[in-house]
């Protein structure tokens, strides 16, 4: 029996992003392995980050295809893996899956990104580390909190590259919810500033069993 069988010349596309960049575009090969034409009805991605497309809509047997796609980094660090989802006419392989990995290197280190209190815990002072990794040192400029109720103080450890940033409720009376808006020199804008996130949460209930 006739059948289509789209197939990549790699498995996974990787993609490896500069700290800078907005977006990643990049082209992928694969070939129709079957017996018989297959037709391309459309193309969705699993994320709104990831956009791709074809170079035609239907591919003969043994034929070449070239797709592109575009990645939107934004605010991505690290390692991501994002499917494109490519839909046919063949019911055999109904929906053909295109597997992508995008690498995006580390440039600032927030850790750990959140510091929390139990309500009615003792408002003691927590500290966080904030640690300059990519390639250029970074300064922290200043640092402003989203609510009242935090003090805060920051010290350089290793200059340009290691920062303390120590936090500390003024009452643990009631629940809260914030952030830390550190803003550095960076002459990228994106890591110009920065989120670090404080808050304090009501303990979860425990029954007995």
């Amino acid at each position: 029996m006739a059948v289509a069988d789209l197939v990549m010349e790699v498995p996974v596309i990787e993609l490896q992003a500069k700290p800078e960049d907005e977006s990643v575009s990049t082209t992928f090969v694969f070939y129709n392995k079957g017996t018989k034409p297959v037709k391309v009805l459309s193309i969705d991605s699993a994320c709104s980050c990831l956009s791709a497309s074809l170079d035609k809509a239907v591919y003969e047997p043994g034929e070449k295809g070239t797709g592109k796609a575009e990645f939107k980094v934004s605010s991505f660090v690290g390692r991501h893996e994002k499917t494109v989802h490519v839909q046919t006419d063949d019911p055999a392989q109904s929906e053909w899956v295109v597997s992508f990995v995008l690498d995006v290197p580390e440039v600032i280190k927030i850790e750990p990104k959140t510091l929390q209190w139990w309500l009615g815990d003792e408002a003691t002072a927590k500290t966080t580390k904030v640690t300059m990794t990519g390639d250029k040192p970074m300064v922290i400029k200043g640092i402003t909190a989203t609510r009242e109720n935090v003090e805060f103080s920051w010290k350089e450890i290793t200059p340009g590259r290691e920062y303390e940033v120590t936090v500390k409720p003024k009452t643990t009376g009631e629940v809260m919810l914030g952030a830390l808006r550190i803003e550095t020199d960076s002459s990228i804008p994106k890591y110009q500033r920065q989120l670090a996130f404080f808050s304090v949460y009501r303990k979860p209930s425990t029954q007995e069993p």
